[in-house]
């Protein structure tokens, strides 16, 4: 690899159109991933890793049969993750969370194209934000973006060395098909198929209050995707959720059942329209206060983030940075086009929709300081500032409360996705400026793989908030912006309750984690704990069971669960999400049912 004179970066190919052909489409079907994913856990799985895994290897294998005649450069790859990523994170435009949760609310959906224009311009203006943090955020301070960092990592071992890439890819692979074919087992139905695995594994002969578990949600998943889930997310997360499940399902259910207060219906989309109250008050209170502790963190962002506009003399490798002009450039073109969308789709006020644009520029700061020191990008905290911002500013407009947030949210989440990768870039040496310019290909490839996705799967509104599609993301959003714009009164007392206890407990848990953060694995992780609340116990289950698995297997050989793990899990998560985004194809040109 030559290296250049103005500042290190490498002349190398970079941002070849093999490069961004291999990362849209990676990208795109690993968007599908998380869109399914998403809807049915609330958790979104990481893309550039395994985005890179896999092209080296699909590479490795055109070059072997001479079908190209280059080798896949570990630039070419660094550059593919950033148009894969991008694309795999468009669910972060408001699919998995916003615009559910306003089917929900308003019973009608979204138009195609209106969907594609509005997660698009929200990506696209996130990326924009991004320029003037780099500098100073990754070039001076040097700020560790841990998934930046190991992304690059990863790239030098598997085009150093080479043969623990591969390796991964197979298990990826077959992982991906044994997904595969429990999807397919279990949701395909034809005529001509006489036989299909069981969505649900009942536990018989037991009963709550007269009435199966299985009413409860109380049942195991026949479904590979959570095992993989909870594998990749890790044990206290697993099993915190799990706790809340055993509460909620458990004991709270059946006891309101026997009381009257929950709809004798019982089922997740009737429990759930109580217990949601406990969970999005847990999540909201300890997402605000844990950011409130990143008080310092706020400031250093603004602080650092204002010596981008000083105007100094720029220095040789300075050069090699995205312009400032384009920053400026993007905002006059981007900025004026989320406002009109804002206005035209959903009828918020022009000036309120400035407003969500200005206050997109300050998450966004903060998404990128919080996400370059602790790998974590608080949108959903950052999201609920927005939605409390605008239940003041237009109280009784919940889609004003929930559009305005996603803007902000999404612009926050793209931003700070650019940042990770071009840490990964700064430690490769590769070009900004292309990496830049990748995340656009990117963002157009995520938005034509989950627009038609998310219609394929979610025609109709009332499929959410069901056993199938339950989107424990969506029902938070949703029942902040209701009692935004309801007020406490209008709930049953038992929910105003729950609310109250809820948001205590979710402050004491973060007090906790900050007073002995030593004892920090035996203590409930409160987004864990409440986002139990909002989930079908069968998945939150499956995914203790996967997590359970993945520790196991760490304490037994942590290399061997190192080299393992996170391969098979993703193949899982990949290939039954795909199947099943295919299946539902299928079922709409009538050749499934």
């Amino acid at each position: 690899m030559t290296q250049s004179q103005d500042g290190g970066v490498s002349h190398a190919r970079q941002l070849t159109v093999r490069a961004v052909i291999a990362g849209m489409l990676l990208g795109g079907f690993m968007s599908l991933s998380n869109l399914y994913v998403a809807l049915k856990t609330g958790w979104s799985i990481g893309v550039s890793i395994t985005a890179g895994i896999l092209a080296y290897a699909i590479f490795a294998g055109l070059f072997k049969v001479k079908l190209v005649s280059r080798h896949f450069g570990m630039l070419e790859n660094n550059a593919m993750q950033s148009v894969a990523s991008a694309a795999g994170y468009m669910t972060g435009g408001g699919t998995v969370a916003a615009i559910p949760a306003l089917m929900m609310i308003t019973g009608t959906a979204m138009g195609g194209w209106q969907m594609f224009f509005w997660i698009s311009s929200i990506a696209m203006l996130g990326v924009v934000m991004a320029i003037p943090m780099k500098q100073q955020m990754i070039n001076v301070e040097q700020l560790r973006f841990p998934t930046g960092v190991a992304a690059a990592e990863t790239l030098k071992a598997l085009h150093g060395e080479g043969a623990g890439g591969a390796a991964k890819a197979r298990l990826l692979g077959w992982g991906g098909f044994m997904g595969a074919v429990v999807a397919f087992l279990r949701d395909a139905k034809a005529d001509w198929i006489k036989w299909n695995l069981p969505e649900k594994f009942q536990i018989p002969f037991v009963t709550l209050k007269g009435r199966p578990l299985a009413d409860y949600t109380l049942s195991f998943e026949g479904s590979l995707i959570m095992l993989g889930a909870g594998a990749i997310m890790g044990f206290r997360a697993a099993w915190s959720m799990l706790l809340g499940a055993v509460i909620n399902f458990g004991i709270l259910a059946p006891l309101l059942y026997e009381r009257g207060i929950i709809d004798s219906r019982l089922g997740y989309k009737h429990i759930v329209a109580w217990s949601v109250w406990f969970g999005s008050a847990m999540i909201l209170t300890s997402g605000l206060l844990a950011f409130a502790f990143q008080w310092r963190t706020v400031l250093r962002a603004v602080k650092s983030v204002g010596s981008a506009f000083g105007g100094v003399k720029l220095s040789a490798e300075e050069r090699t940075e995205v312009p400032m002009l384009w920053f400026f450039i993007g905002l006059a073109v981007l900025s004026p086009v989320v406002i009109f969308l804002e206005w035209f789709l959903f009828g918020i006020k022009i000036w309120m929709g400035a407003v969500s644009v200005g206050l997109g520029f300050f998450i966004a700061i903060v998404a990128c300081r919080a996400t370059g020191e602790t790998d974590t990008t608080p949108t959903g905290a950052l999201g609920k500032i927005t939605q409390i911002t605008f239940g003041a500013l237009d109280p009784s407009n919940v889609t004003t409360n929930l559009m305005t947030a996603n803007v902000t949210g999404g612009v926050g989440l793209h931003a700070a996705d650019l940042l990770t990768d071009l840490k990964s870039g700064y430690l490769l040496k590769a070009d900004p400026r292309q990496q830049f310019w990748a995340q656009f290909f990117g963002v157009i490839a995520g938005s034509l793989f989950v627009v038609p996705a998310y219609r394929l799967l979610i025609p109709t509104a009332d499929i959410l908030g069901t056993d199938k599609w339950p989107a424990p993301g969506a029902q938070t959003w949703k029942g902040v912006a209701e009692l935004l714009a309801k007020g406490f009164h209008t709930l049953h007392p038992s929910a105003q309750a729950a609310l109250a206890v809820g948001a205590v407990l979710g402050i004491v848990l973060v007090l906790l984690e900050k007073a002995f953060p030593k004892y920090k694995k035996y203590i409930p992780s409160p987004t864990g704990l409440g986002l139990a609340f909002t989930t079908p116990a069968f998945n939150t289950i499956s995914m203790f069971c996967g997590a359970s698995i993945a520790l196991l297997m760490e304490k037994k050989n942590a290399a061997a669960a190192e080299r393992t793990v996170v391969p098979v899990s993703s193949g899982f998560i990949a290939g039954e999400s795909l199947i099943g985004v295919l299946i539902a194809a299928l079922v709409v040109a009538g050749i499934l049912r």
